[in-house]
């Protein structure tokens, strides 16, 4: 079986071949990510940004293959399988981890940019001139400066995240101009709203298996309204959105974990392992069984 790593927090702090400039229960700051040329499979637990300084990288996220230059950043979001991984021998980077918390702390009312991105362009890679890449490497330089000089200073954390703060919103900004026109009217700011808080409890509080009904009512809007706002915003209908998180997820368990059928279920919040067993032959076209039996990473 091919070896899957288990990107989080803990892994990265207790990790041998990474070289950590900066950490806290919210952040990690990486120089370099060496770790990455020993194994072909991982799940990233968190939000990320990754810089390629030299050489090249290519793989794939949730299946979807991406590759990445010298001078273009990667941006991904929490809870993906990285896959099929392969690197240059010249390869070199810098890489930023996020919690949703700190993310969201940081972007505020941009957060809707930082989901336009992720779950509707799906815009994982991002390309600078010179001159941008210049920018993001002083602020680099001005981060590494404050955690060496900062180290006994009690404000420490303080100053990192205000840099970090303000890199992530000029990043955010620069894709605001080039991402492509949505459906969204502007006046429409409503329909906005209650589609990004959507996206919110759709990502980031654990994915479970919930109906457009459930979704609707903690928005309290209608079920036939919340439908309308998702078409208009996204293109893509609320069981659409569903669907795919939920598929995905039952893919992760199934493929990288041990979990069984009615393990999974708790995790999903599935009715029993019935519905569960008739739901994975629905959309993948084989029980449970066949599914991790042909396509496991363990």
């Amino acid at each position: 079986m091919k070896h899957q790593e288990e990107i989080t927090f803990q892994t990265l702090a207790q990790s041998e071949e990474v070289q950590i400039g900066y950490s806290d229960s919210d952040i990690v700051i990486i120089d370099s990510i060496q770790m990455f040329t020993k194994i072909s499979e991982a799940h990233v637990a968190m939000n990320a940004v990754i810089i390629c300084l030299n050489g090249r990288v290519q793989g794939k996220l949730n299946g979807h293959t991406i590759e990445l230059h010298k001078n273009q950043i990667a941006i991904i979001p929490q809870n993906v399988t990285i896959t099929d991984v392969m690197i240059s021998p010249d390869f070199d980077s810098k890489g930023l981890f996020l919690t949703t918390r700190i993310l969201q702390s940081f972007l505020r009312d941009q957060m809707s940019v930082w989901n336009a991105v992720m779950y509707i362009h799906r815009l994982n890679v991002i390309t600078l001139e010179d001159d941008g890449m210049q920018f993001y490497n002083h602020f680099y330089h001005m981060i590494t400066m404050a955690i060496g000089k900062f180290k006994s200073n009690p404000f420490q954390s303080e100053v990192v995240h205000s840099l970090l703060r303000a890199t992530i919103l000029a990043f955010c900004g620069n894709i605001k101009r080039n991402l492509p026109p949505t459906n969204l009217s502007e006046e429409n700011k409503t329909a906005n709203m209650h589609f990004q808080r959507f996206l919110e409890l759709l990502n980031n509080k654990g994915v479970k298996y919930r109906t457009v009904e459930a979704y609707a009512n903690e928005l309290c809007i209608s079920p036939k309204y919340f439908s309308a706002v998702c078409k208009k915003c996204s293109g893509k209908t609320a069981n659409e959105w569903i669907r795919e998180r939920i598929i995905e997820e039952i893919r992760y368990y199934l493929q990288q974990t041990d979990l069984s059928n009615k393990e999974i279920c708790d995790q999903i919040d599935f009715p029993n392992t019935s519905f569960f067993g008739k739901y994975v032959k629905e959309h993948f076209g084989m029980t449970p069984g066949e599914f991790r039996k042909t396509n496991s990473y363990k």
